[in-house]
């Protein structure tokens, strides 16, 4: 009889931490296989598309590598920290909000407790630019592996463009 119960309780688990699309989730573009797998699922590269949640008119496309076979199915394999970027202006550039330098766009979980995948955003004043890094962070461990991509905040039709620096402060 506890058996039932428990691998129900596991079941709950599992299916809870998988990566399930949600309204602030990253838009799939598409998925590449790198390593077949016989009978489970395949490791891919997958990249996304996000746009900025406070800064309308920029989105970041980023790739990360996501583990198949058993455990990757089940979402509870750890996946790797790399990940590349690539962020641009899409619209005309509009803040939401005031922002902190260095704030966070966007946050992922990369393991089932200890590893987020963050997206932050800065401003480099002087050149009307917004700076976007993406990193994995590992509880105990860090992570040494990054990307960063630029936006050079353009004017968009006959509109003048934005300063970045009257919108996100140290």
């Amino acid at each position: 009889m506890r058996i039932p119960i428990l691998l129900s309780i596991c079941a709950t688990i599992v299916m809870g931490t998988g990566n399930a699309q949600a309204d602030d989730e990253p838009e799939l573009i598409f998925k590449k296989t790198t390593v077949w797998k016989f009978l489970s699922p395949d490791h891919k590269l997958a990249t996304y598309a996000i746009d900025d949640p406070d800064v309308q008119g920029v989105t970041c496309y980023f790739t990360v590598p996501e583990k198949g076979g058993w455990t990757g199915w089940l979402g509870v394999a750890e996946q790797l920290s790399d990940a590349s970027l690539s962020c641009r202006q899409v619209g005309p550039v509009t803040f939401t909000r005031q922002l902190e330098q260095g704030a966070e766009a966007f946050r992922q979980r990369r393991s089932l407790f200890f590893k987020k995948m963050r997206l932050v955003r800065g401003c480099d004043a002087r050149r009307n630019v917004l700076v976007y890094v993406i990193y994995t962070d590992k509880l105990i461990e860090g992570s040494p592996k990054n990307s960063t991509s630029s936006v050079p905040i353009m004017p968009w039709g006959t509109s003048q463009p934005t300063r970045c620096a009257d919108w996100i402060k140290d």
